[in-house]
């Protein structure tokens, strides 16, 4: 947390109204990658009401600070926090949705009984970055150390494919949907490679399904090295299988 640790030493150096300009002077954008450092430094640091302020951004990056806050001031007993984490899993620019990803994964880091309960409310969301969101939040390892926790996000992976499986053409050629699918494509790996035994009993059954989404979804997890890890020998007579198919 070196990096972290002199950010945070940075920002409190200076007036809160000076943070955005020293944010996005850092923020290493536009680039391939955000600062991440920086914006837990900022979610770890910033008070409730500038959380607030960044997350209705118009900047990317400052939302995405704003986002992952929110999962900070979720965990502090922020009533509106959660609603306004659920309000920016819908926006349209990914980084401010990595931020979502990443304030979900701070509940589940102080109570993964809470993440499981506010992952499965917003599965009635029909929102495929919603959707997407949920998945992202929960299959993250260090969130994956107790078995039963790992099965309920199995149990959830398993309805989110469910309603890709079941999506009509027109919905299928939208981006979010691709979006909710490229998601799926790896975070199926995360949970097996935390409980092989289960999750590739469930998985076995989605990779029989006659569905070119769900075929894609299985495929991309499989070229996973975490996937072959988990179980070699599960995973090759799986492999032969769609290899034969």
């Amino acid at each position: 947390m070196g990096k972290v640790d002199d950010y945070r030493r940075s920002l409190l150096a200076l007036d809160e109204q000076e943070w955005a300009g020293f944010l996005t002077t850092h923020s290493g954008l536009p680039g391939p990658r955000g600062n991440l450092e920086l914006a837990t430094a900022a979610a770890d640091e910033a008070s409730p009401a500038l959380i607030h302020h960044y997350a209705v951004d118009g900047d990317e990056y400052l939302a995405s600070c704003g986002a992952m806050g929110l999962g900070r001031l979720a965990v502090e007993g922020d009533a509106s926090a959660e609603a306004a984490l659920h309000a920016l899993a819908d926006d349209s620019r990914w980084r401010v949705r990595e931020g979502v990803a990443m304030g979900l994964q701070r509940v589940g880091d102080s109570d993964p009984r809470r993440l499981l309960s506010i992952c499965t409310d917003w599965l009635e969301d029909g929102s495929w970055l919603v959707q997407r969101a949920v998945v992202a939040g929960l299959c993250e390892p260090r969130l994956l150390g107790e078995a039963g926790f790992v099965e309920d996000v199995l149990d959830i992976l398993d309805r989110v494919t469910a309603k890709l499986a079941a999506a009509s053409n027109d919905e299928r050629i939208g981006e979010d949907f691709r979006t909710l699918r490229k998601g799926l494509g790896y975070c199926w790996s995360v949970a097996i490679a935390a409980l092989p035994d289960p999750g590739f009993d469930r998985f076995e059954r989605w990779a029989g399904r006659d569905n070119r989404d769900v075929r894609w979804v299985v495929r991309e997890n499989m070229r996973k090295s975490r996937m072959r890890r988990a179980d070699t020998d599960r995973w090759d007579r799986l492999q032969a299988q769609l290899d034969a198919g």
